[in-house]
């Protein structure tokens, strides 16, 4: 935890101090082994970051003394479309893209996904909030991605996908593509990655058609939790 990111709840006493008695000050205790006095990097959700100065620390209870002022680092200019993983995957996936600064994630459904997938506990908004927290967190940023489902492919490729991609450089990470991924790209990706053995014939067809370019990353077929974060790095 780079970051204790801070609620609007947490502050008592006006507006510059905060009192945690959560997995914060867990956290604070075990891994930090802070003591009163201390500094620690802090950041209001949705806001600005600053320094927390340890005031009272106990078993029970962390206070600090917060001042803000700093602005979050700047977002990543992508929209992550992702074929919804395996729950344990799509966890690690979803704090690995929020660390990055992606704010944008779209979960779509694919002939590879299992519907079992779906059902899991790890779509329900809490589960959802838990993993991006944890990005934010490590990445010290304080602004929230928003994630949104989509359960049926076509209808999701023939009436949002056009509008969402105009002025944008649609992207389909695809092993078998002849192209290579870019570098350094100037402008905002909308990148489309598809699940464990890719997305079929017919799914790359409809990307392709609306305007996606097929990249692969060299030789390698990487996992999807793996292929996130290194594509990312390569486009930016």
């Amino acid at each position: 935890m780079n970051l204790i990111l801070l609620y609007k709840d947490d502050f008592v006493e006006g507006h510059d101090r905060v009192r945690l008695r959560d997995r914060r000050l867990k956290h604070v205790l075990e891994v930090h082994r802070a003591s009163p006095g201390d500094e620690l990097c802090v950041g209001l959700l949705g806001g600005e970051r600053g320094k927390g100065r340890i005031t009272g620390l106990s078993s029970e209870y962390l206070e600090m003394d917060v001042q803000l002022g700093l602005a979050p680092p700047p977002a990543l200019p992508v929209t992550l479309i992702l074929a919804l993983p395996r729950p344990k995957v799509l966890n690690r996936t979803l704090a690995a893209a929020s660390s990055m600064g992606v704010k944008k994630i779209i979960l779509i459904n694919s002939y590879r996904v299992e519907k079992s997938f779906w059902q899991s506990p790890a779509l329900k908004n809490d589960s959802i909030e838990k993993q991006l927290v944890l990005g934010l967190e490590q990445a010290r940023d304080t602004i929230m991605p928003d994630v949104v489902l989509r359960h049926l492919f076509k209808p999701f490729i023939e009436d949002e996908l056009p509008d969402m991609i105009e002025g944008t450089i649609p992207l389909l990470a695809h092993p078998q593509a002849s192209a290579l991924c870019p570098r350094g790209i100037e402008g905002h990706v909308i990148l489309a990655v598809g699940p464990e053995g890719g997305f079929i014939p017919y799914e790359i067809e409809k990307f392709s058609a609306c305007g996606f370019l097929p990249v692969r990353m060299g030789e390698r077929t990487l996992s999807v939790e793996s292929a996130v974060p290194a594509i990312l790095s390569r486009l930016f």
